[in-house]
């Protein structure tokens, strides 16, 4: 079946780093385009990070912009995420996100249960 696995949140003081790791299994990893969101308490979930398949290109929301580095390994069916600088705001249940759209119009979306990231002093 597929799974989607989020490891590697917690708890961490303001300018610190956290690196976010996402396993997937149950189908062809490397064809989908894959990303994190994140959804901070009481607020809707958003966009942080999205990489396509073949990692051709990167898309960041303005706020984590030359802070978080999004990459994957298609050989380990594994997304991540590289958080630097990180700050109060950004604290959220971040989930891994994989989808893609065939050319026939049917639409693949799956999702991770979430992983806690909480940064506070």
């Amino acid at each position: 079946q597929v799974q989607l696995v989020e490891s590697g949140g917690g708890l961490v003081q303001p300018g610190g780093s956290l690196r976010l790791s996402c396993a997937a299994s149950g189908f062809t990893f490397r064809t989908y385009a894959v990303g994190w969101y994140r959804q901070p308490p009481g607020k809707e979930r958003e966009l942080v990070a999205r990489i396509t398949s073949a990692g051709g290109s990167t898309n960041y929301t303005d706020s984590v912009k030359g802070r978080f580095t999004i990459s994957r390994d298609d050989a380990k069916n594994t997304v991540y995420l590289q958080m630097n600088s990180l700050k109060p705001e950004d604290t959220a249940v971040y989930y891994c996100n994989a989808q893609k759209k065939t050319s026939w119009g049917r639409l693949y979306d799956y999702w991770g249960q979430g992983t806690q990231v909480t940064v506070s002093s």
